[in-house]
């Protein structure tokens, strides 16, 4: 059996843990969105409503979906979990479909409206006769009509890309530390699974069904696992009891598990046969040719209660001289406190390969690393796009996976 080692976490307590994300910080979450989701849809009845000439009772049917649509997303996030289950699932879908198209829509249209400033500035310059308004009209009408149909297009291709395109994906990472005793180690990597109102059983015994086809030594979920409570997901989770690898199931965190009460679902997991990492280590193999496998916790956790945080230095805390250092961590910028501390892999999630394009430009602001295999240094980092998906049940120029890591021995080639 391996042996667990690192710096003891704290007892899980009422002193250490926080429940799910306090009222205070949901208040400004949602205060945020709001101004964010009324601002874009009434950018929306701007361009599709009043400068199309939209007639009545067109005029009027538009507006009040728009209103409602926007109305939809606060709607889940507040009463989600207060409806019963086939509400709460109804509400989620047109909440989070929309939340897909939304932005979608929102990209075409600003991209045509940057594209009307640039021809009107280059005729600025021109002698060019003023702009007749019948024709702006109609021009307003014809291009707010691509960018609703293309939105509508890309957005159902999107919906059958997340709903039907889990693959296994192999991804072979030479070490130069990997005993030849270990060369062909795998690790099955489930990240950003996301179970909740869209996300359910059938999903999670799908995603332990193909896990355990590939025998792996070692299967990590490597945060995001859930989106909600252990009352409301327990039997949704239940399926990872069956997962199985040789030397093990281990998780570490994400933030999500945070948003959705950290304490209870860390207990309900190692219930299930799970073994957490936090800020720990576990030495894999034997005497003779071993392998680290470490874990910390989500980069946000130091802001949900006393003791929790990334601590690559805890986790690495008396590990043994040879063999290499792998380590689960959730965010992919965890690997600037890794990479110095002699970590070999790291292997991550969070991104989402931004999951709805061009949203990966968005998520190079924060992380260092969007979606592959790379290398800091001495250190190299996988980043999957994810298991699941959040929020919109979408997927476009992405690509959901279940990752097969295969180590190899030899000099790195990233």
């Amino acid at each position: 059996m391996p042996k667990r080692q690192g710096v003891e976490p704290p007892r899980r307590s009422s002193a250490t843990l926080r429940g799910p994300v306090s009222f205070a910080r949901l208040l400004v979450f949602l205060s945020v969105v709001l101004t964010l989701i009324g601002g874009i849809h009434l950018y929306f009845w701007l361009r599709l409503v009043r400068n199309t000439g939209m007639p009545m009772p067109w005029r009027l049917w538009v507006t009040a979906g728009l209103a409602t649509l926007a109305l939809s997303m606060p709607l889940a996030f507040l009463l989600g979990r207060a409806l019963p289950s086939p509400l709460r699932a109804g509400l989620a879908w047109t909440a989070f479909t929309w939340m897909g198209l939304m932005f979608l829509l929102f990209v075409l249209l600003l991209g045509t409206d940057l594209l009307r400033l640039v021809v009107h500035a280059g005729q600025a310059f021109g002698a060019s006769a003023p702009v007749d308004p019948e024709r702006r009209t109609v021009l307003a009408r014809v291009l707010g009509a691509l960018a609703g149909g293309t939105a509508g297009l890309l957005g159902g291709y999107g919906v059958a890309k997340a709903l039907g395109s889990l693959h296994v994906r192999r991804v072979d990472v030479t070490l130069g530390k990997l005993p030849e005793a270990l060369d062909g180690f795998s690790i099955i990597q489930l990240t950003d699974v996301h179970l909740g109102p869209m996300i359910g059983r059938s999903f999670t015994e799908k995603v332990v069904a193909m896990a355990n086809a590939e025998t792996p030594d070692v299967i990590a979920i490597t945060g995001d696992l859930v989106d909600g409570s252990v009352e409301a997901l327990r039997e949704a989770a239940a399926p990872l009891a069956n997962l199985k690898a040789k030397y093990g199931v281990y998780f570490i965190t994400g933030n999500h598990e945070y948003y959705s009460g950290v304490g209870p679902w860390l207990d309900e997991l190692t219930r299930l046969g799970l073994r957490v990492l936090r800020n720990e280590h576990v030495v894999l193999g034997d005497e003779g040719a071993t392998l680290t496998l470490a874990g910390v916790d989500d980069a946000s956790a130091h802001r949900f209660g006393q003791g929790h945080g990334t601590d690559v230095a805890a986790a690495l805390h008396g590990r043994p001289s040879k063999g290499p250092v792998v380590l689960l961590a959730h965010q992919p910028k965890t690997v600037k406190e890794a990479a110095p501390l002699g970590v070999d892999l790291q292997i991550s999630g969070h991104t989402h390969a931004g999951q709805i394009w061009p949203f990966s430009y968005l998520v190079k602001l924060d992380q260092p690393f969007v979606h592959g295999l790379h290398r800091t240094g001495d250190t190299q980092i996988y980043v999957s796009p994810g298991t699941g998906y959040w929020g919109p049940p979408m997927r476009v120029g992405t690509q959901a996976e279940i990752t097969r890591l295969v180590l190899r021995t030899g000099e790195p080639t990233v």
